[in-house]
């Protein structure tokens, strides 16, 4: 299939895009173990500097963020909690630190390698729905921090054409509690037509 081109990412509109990876394909080739991936379900938008519950809110800029601060197109993986690898696309031009969350997937290949990475048997991956686990299932780890999504280690695919349309449901974050107000921004988007055996749970880190 066909991979998002690059200008993609530089769309300036970080919530139009995090909505808009519904339904194309999250893919991984890590340290020749084999290829990985599922169709995206579950995003959400972080704004950068003017969003408080982003990592780059008012301009800040550590080691950690400013890999939110290049061209878009690449990947910003952070520890949460000491323990959980997440993932995000990095969108926008340079020095705009917008990023999307990918929070769930729907495994569509390479079960039986996501299932040795996870410890799970293949039919408990029905649907990746935290951004944790996911993560864990394509061997995705910080490691490939700054990774080019054009590269062949990580990619995405233009899967799925017109799928979600009409099948999307917004809400707020989740676990930005300090964000204020910021926290019930709708910026969180979930597909909801998915086969009844596969209907989307509340994510899980």
């Amino acid at each position: 299939m066909k991979r998002l081109s690059p200008e993609y990412y530089l769309n300036p509109d970080v919530v139009f895009l995090a909505r808009d990876l519904l339904g194309k394909s999250l893919i991984t080739s890590i340290d020749g173990q084999g290829v990985t991936g599922g169709m995206i379900v579950e995003t959400e938008a972080y704004a950068g500097e003017i969003d408080r519950a982003s990592h780059a809110y008012g301009g800040r800029r550590t080691q950690r963020t400013e890999t939110m601060y290049n061209t878009g197109g690449i990947a910003y993986i952070y520890l949460c909690y000491g323990m959980h690898h997440l993932f995000n696309v990095v969108t926008n031009i340079e020095g705009i630190p917008h990023a999307i969350l990918i929070r769930g997937l729907m495994p569509t290949v390479g079960q039986e390698l996501m299932a040795h990475r996870t410890g799970k048997p293949t039919e408990k991956l029905q649907l990746l729905n935290g951004p944790g686990k996911l993560t864990k299932a394509l061997g995705i780890t910080t490691r490939h921090d700054k990774t080019s999504l054009g590269s062949d280690l990580i990619w995405i695919e233009d899967s799925n054409p017109g799928q979600t349309k009409g099948h999307i449901i917004a809400a707020p974050r989740i676990g930005v509690d300090y964000a204020g107000e910021h926290a019930h921004w709708p910026y969180r988007f979930l597909m909801k037509s998915l086969p009844e055996s596969e209907q989307l749970p509340l994510s899980k880190t």
